[in-house]
């Protein structure tokens, strides 16, 4: 019996060991293509807002993220501007943007950035990936208090499940939620936990560092500022299925 034992935590150790050498070498080559996603203003105090996360794709001059991060509206009076944050550290670079892609059913918007292209990520195909397989995401989890500084987490896909808004009571239930409920689409379900910034994060596998998902949306128990110390643990991405479908529906084409 303690044989089996060790024998196990050898074989253990030594699939872990070799995923975290396949992370540590994918994320060399995707880190270049994560992003933040806000606004800049010029005469504002702050001018640089970080509203969530994004990727590059494609030409080097699209960039994907949640329709939810982009702004409702901008202050024209104050010349605000959609922007993406690139770069690292405190040196990180403005981009101006403008969206020319969005899908509110399915949470996504893809935005043109001026200047030369970045490095971008490859997309996966359509097909969903097996529930357990491993995955990991990169984005800024609690914005860029202090500077641009991308983090990662990794898990395994626990589900693919309808997609749902869990509201408190039913006077919170809206007739467009009905409407969700009505046709639902299907979603990743992880294990590993992610935060309000992370929204519009690339989910990629581990091996190829080709997305398969974009971070959307993570449940959180009590309030937004309590969501560090207590994190609900229960995080989604949208399978990557629809943006090809919402850049085959616009004619984007790289």
């Amino acid at each position: 019996m303690r044989y089996r034992i060790q024998l196990f935590s050898v074989i253990f150790s030594f699939f872990t060991a070799t995923s975290s050498a396949e992370l540590a070498d994918t994320l060399e080559k995707i880190k270049p293509s994560i992003v933040g996603i806000g606004t800049h203003t010029p005469t504002g105090r702050p001018q640089n807002s970080l509203q969530g996360s994004g990727f590059v794709i494609g030409n080097g001059q699209y960039v994907v993220t949640n329709h939810h991060v982009i702004p409702e509206l901008l202050d024209s009076s104050l010349r605000q501007q959609m922007a993406v944050f690139v770069g690292s550290g405190k040196n990180a670079k403005v981009r101006k943007a403008e969206i020319v892609a969005k899908s509110q059913t399915h949470d996504l918007a893809v935005l043109k950035i001026q200047g030369a292209p970045l490095p971008a990520i490859k997309l996966a195909s359509e097909a969903f990936i097996r529930e357990g397989s491993y995955v990991a995401f990169t984005g800024f989890p609690i914005g860029a208090v202090l500077g641009l500084y991308p983090v990662t987490h990794r898990g395994i896909i626990a589900s693919i499940t309808p997609t749902i808004v869990p509201v408190s009571n039913a006077e919170q239930i809206s007739i467009k939620m009905l409407k969700r409920m009505r046709n639902p689409y299907l979603v990743y379900q992880l294990d590993a936990t992610a935060y309000p910034g992370n929204s519009g994060s690339a989910m990629y596998d581990i091996k190829t560092g080709e997305v398969i998902g974009v971070i959307n949306k993570v449940f959180v128990q009590e309030s937004k500022e309590a969501v560090i110390s207590k994190p609900s643990g229960i995080t989604y991405a949208i399978p990557v299925k629809y943006l090809h479908q919402l850049l085959k529906k616009t004619g984007i084409k790289f």
